[in-house]
């Protein structure tokens, strides 16, 4: 198992600056305000020749459980407890503060193995700080900037011990062994990687919820508060054989109500995250079904091209649930045309009702996502497609279409060859979409229809 490191430390000391640093990549969002970091994010680090899991955890404050900071608290005491190694941040340039003093003490009666960080240690500004981190008693301080990488070297010295007798120590164990000849015995059959699921929707659409219940785990911070959730935060989940890689995302509130740096940040965060998905779950809460915000972020989904689901979320709060089902299947078709026969999987985050319903789906349309269709089989189609209904002619000139192929998968993209594409009709062009969708099982996908001309060969 590799090595486990958790950065904690009060607000506004740099921990997902140095979370970013260690992992590489700008994954964290990082801003001048403090507790922007709520949900504890994971990632693979690496120094040098060290290779390491690593955790971002919110701020370190003293809260009531019950309130939203109490409960930020609880996901990253979860991270410590999980933890190999927890380095325990401060800002050399703000000095020790009485919150520093308080957690230090909490970590020394903690069984961990505690290394203790001075950031913002760049020029004379932060040797004060550096020096008064003496007084925790945590061992001696390593002056570091995250921000400009330096001390990264020192803190390489300081994991590298620590990692080597982590190793030794679990190399020794029976347990260790038994899962290390597992590990190995499941090389052969693991299959290419999971599937990346993006989980998105309006504020408060129980994204979060769903996910906790999906994994059977308090992983993600939760809440009545709109707008918890910030970074998008992936987890793994395995449903049978199926393994999957669930990234829960910041709601999407419509652009003109999104204001303020962070919450651009926390938008792009989750567009990214739909771009890099296989699979797109639109959350839509049940209460309030297919909201303005709800048809502009399903049809996002399937401008980027991914294989795109609805999750009626809340569904326990629904009475008669038959009726409602079938007054929100005609409710999607009509407003969402070009998602027809999108699959709608009621399922509730707080019971569990549906989540099995709900990978099962996931599975089948990332497979309707990776069709690929033989190009005689398609032809044949065509033929009868455009004898059927064939195009209507423009100017008095009929348009002759000569033959199609499938050029990709993921998703399935199709090219038809013709004498004049720009003046094919839209409304033609959606017929041959929408009948490729019912002939070839291809509903809950985007299919995407590319026109071409054909060479003159007298030219």
């Amino acid at each position: 198992m590799p090595l486990t490191v958790a950065i904690v430390g009060r607000p506004n000391v740099g921990k997902s600056t140095l979370f970013n640093r260690l992992v590489g990549k700008r994954l964290a969002l990082v801003d001048d305000t403090p507790g922007v970091t709520r949900d504890r994010r994971e990632g693979e680090g690496r120094i040098g020749d060290l290779r390491f899991s690593v955790i971002d955890t919110a701020g370190l404050e003293e809260a009531d459980p019950a309130t939203l900071e109490g409960r930020m608290r609880a996901q990253t005491d979860a991270a410590i407890a999980h933890a190999d190694i927890v380095l325990f941040v401060i800002d050399a340039r703000a000095g020790i503060t009485p919150l520093d003093r308080h957690f230090a003490d909490l970590l020394r009666k903690r069984d961990a193995n505690v290394v203790l960080v001075a950031n913002k240690a760049e020029g004379r500004a932060g040797e004060a700080g550096v020096y008064d981190a003496y007084a925790l008693g945590l061992g001696d301080p390593l002056a570091i900037s995250a921000e400009h990488g330096e001390g990264m070297a020192d803190l390489y010295e300081a994991l590298r011990p620590l990692a080597d007798a982590l190793d030794a120590e679990e190399a020794g164990g029976e347990a260790a062994i038994v899962r290390q000849e597992r590990e190995a015995g499941d090389m052969d059959e693991r299959p290419a990687g999971p599937i990346r699921v993006a989980i998105v929707g309006r504020p408060n659409a129980g994204k979060s919820t769903l996910i906790n219940k999906m994994i059977r785990e308090d992983r993600l911070l939760t809440g009545p508060e709109a707008g918890i959730t910030r970074d998008s935060i992936s987890v793994e989940w395995k449903w049978k054989d199926s393994e999957f890689k669930l990234f829960d995302t910041a709601g999407l509130r419509r652009k003109a109500r999104v204001s303020g740096k962070l919450e651009k940040l926390s938008v792009a965060d989750t567009l990214r995250a739909v771009r890099f998905a296989e699979v797109v779950v639109v959350t839509v809460d049940a209460t309030q079904p297919f909201e303005k915000q709800d048809l502009h972020i399903a049809d996002l989904a399937e401008r980027e091209g991914r294989a795109v689901l609805i999750a009626l979320t809340k569904w326990d709060l629904v009475e008669d649930r038959d009726r409602a089902l079938e007054a929100l299947r005609e409710m999607s078709d009509r407003l969402l045309p070009q998602l027809r026969g999108c699959p709608l999987v009621p399922v509730s985050g707080v019971t569990g009702l549906g989540i099995g319903n709900l990978a099962r789906k996931i599975v089948t349309v990332h497979e309707r996502w990776n069709t690929r269709v033989s190009t005689a089989r398609l032809n044949r189609w065509f033929a009868e497609a455009i004898a059927a209904h064939p195009p209507p002619a423009v100017a008095g000139r009929r348009l002759k279409l000569r033959y199609m192929t499938q050029a990709k998968t993921r998703p399935p993209t199709f090219v038809a060859f013709c004498s004049r594409p720009d003046a094919v009709p839209a409304a033609w062009r959606r017929y041959i979409v929408n009948n490729l969708k019912e002939t070839f099982s291809l509903t809950g996908t985007t299919v995407r229809l590319i026109l071409r001309k054909t060479d003159n060969p007298y030219a």
